[in-house]
């Protein structure tokens, strides 16, 4: 089987397929011939945990991807990453578009790299200039000598978002006019007022450049001669970039789309709500495609499910941040009623630089956020509370499922060494990468430690 996994950039699950109402007609028409995952959630909720956790199968702390690669962060060995793996099975190779698990994407294991020549104005049209290489790719390329492994990462929906007036000079990207503040719902961590209505107008904006790029790809496998001996892997990083959401362990932070379309899979067109980790789309390609497992593999496949013989795999799934912008050592279990986030190098208010600058957050700072606590631990019963507003942690009621969700929480960090508990003090950032002090409002404000 041929592998097209195809990648947004702080999308979490903030599209058409999981009832919001964005403008994402290709996702949509992509969910109906896949199975959905509706309670899949990524290992670590920034951008190059996540992705490296993904590519790997692993944790962020055992593949040592505790940053952002591009901040100086690295994995421990590139050679367990899915490019290379599937390279030595003997499949191209082909990367295009956005990586975010290495400084330089030569060293992931891609033998090609799509690039192109045609002049953008911005990362958003760049999105779409690659998905018409992609595009170029599958039909003139794809398994004319041997199986492919083919990424194509897209920018959106990353911040900074466009607006209309620049979307809208962006070819072939229609109705991005008819996108308007007063008639969209911010997301519900957010109030809802005009700022934050036109700030998510703006990822409104971005997913639909996406979902374009979704298109012009699909389409050309569809025509290609390749669509049924191809696994399509459609999914995010982690949680879109607005306040309590990315760089956050709660479900608005963890929470991710995933999409995966087998050729002859009973599950095709149907949702399920099987807990699933962003650590077992490795082990289930390996399923799906005839190849050995590595040894190194930490998530379970989720083959039987795809097939229909099982309906759950996971009695838990962890996630974790060690570093984003700034030092901020988190670590939460998730089970399918309950979830415990704890946090190591305690602060008693948010960590400013690890939410990306926005609108929305300069409404929260000039509402007095930075004097509002945050609590160390906190429990959730996610049946009686999905929205993570009731920290049950001091609940008397609620002391036996503490005891149990921590303990297994400690047993998952010693069995895989977890650097929060093996170092006396804060867990050592590599020389030279660039961490902004505590006392930074934004990311963008280069005062380093």
């Amino acid at each position: 089987m041929n592998i097209l996994y195809i990648h947004t950039h702080d999308s979490g699950r903030y599209i058409e397929p999981y009832g919001y109402n964005i403008p994402t007609p290709n996702l949509m028409s992509l969910a109906k011939q896949s199975a959905l995952f509706r309670h899949c959630y990524c290992a670590g909720p920034t951008c190059s945990p996540s992705r490296a956790a993904l590519l790997t199968g692993t944790l962020p702390h055992v593949n040592g991807m505790l940053g952002l690669a591009h901040r100086g962060f690295q994995m421990k060995d590139y050679n367990m990453h899915l490019s290379h793996y599937l390279k030595k099975a003997g499949y191209e190779t082909v990367l295009c578009g956005v990586q975010h698990e290495a400084p330089d994407a030569g060293i992931l294991g891609y033998e090609k790299i799509l690039t192109t020549n045609t002049p953008v104005k911005s990362h958003f049209e760049r999105d779409i200039v690659n998905a018409r290489a992609v595009a170029e790719y599958i039909r003139n390329s794809a398994g004319k000598t041997k199986n492919f492994f083919l990424s194509f990462g897209m920018f959106n929906t990353h911040r900074v978002f466009p607006d209309v007036n620049d979307a809208g000079n962006i070819e072939n990207i229609s109705d991005i006019k008819d996108i308007k503040q007063d008639y969209i719902m911010p997301p519900h961590v957010m109030y809802d007022i005009k700022t934050n209505r036109e700030d998510m107008a703006g990822y409104h904006i971005s997913a639909k450049i996406a979902d374009e790029c979704v298109g012009i790809v699909m389409e050309a496998l569809a025509n290609s001669g390749v669509e049924y001996n191809t696994v399509v892997v459609f999914t995010t990083d982690h949680g879109i970039s607005f306040p309590h959401m990315k760089c956050n362990l709660y479900d608005t932070g963890i929470g991710v789309a995933l999409m995966i379309k087998y050729p002859v899979s009973p599950a095709n067109g149907t949702s399920n709500d099987c807990l699933i980790s962003h650590i077992d789309v490795f082990p289930t390609l390996c399923d799906l495609c005839g190849i050995e497992k590595p040894e190194w593999l930490m998530g379970k496949s989720f083959y039987s499910i795809l097939n229909g013989d099982m309906t759950e795999i996971n009695e838990e799934i962890f996630a974790e941040v060690t570093y984003h912008a700034s030092y901020e050592p988190m670590r939460c279990i998730r089970t399918q009623r309950y979830k415990l986030i704890k946090r190591y190098d305690y602060h008693n208010s948010i960590v400013p630089a690890n939410t990306d600058d926005g609108n929305s957050k300069q409404f929260l700072l000039a509402a007095g956020i930075m004097s509002r606590p945050v609590a160390r631990e906190m429990l959730f019963d996610l049946y009686l509370d999905p929205l993570e507003r009731e920290n049950l942690v001091n609940d008397s009621a609620y002391i036996s499922v503490y005891n149990d969700l921590s303990e297994r929480l400690s047993v998952c960090m010693e069995r895989t060494n977890d650097p929060l508990i093996t170092v006396n003090h804060r867990v050592p950032a590599p020389s030279g990468s660039k961490v902004n002090k505590l006392t930074c409002l934004h990311p963008v404000d280069y005062d380093f430690e």
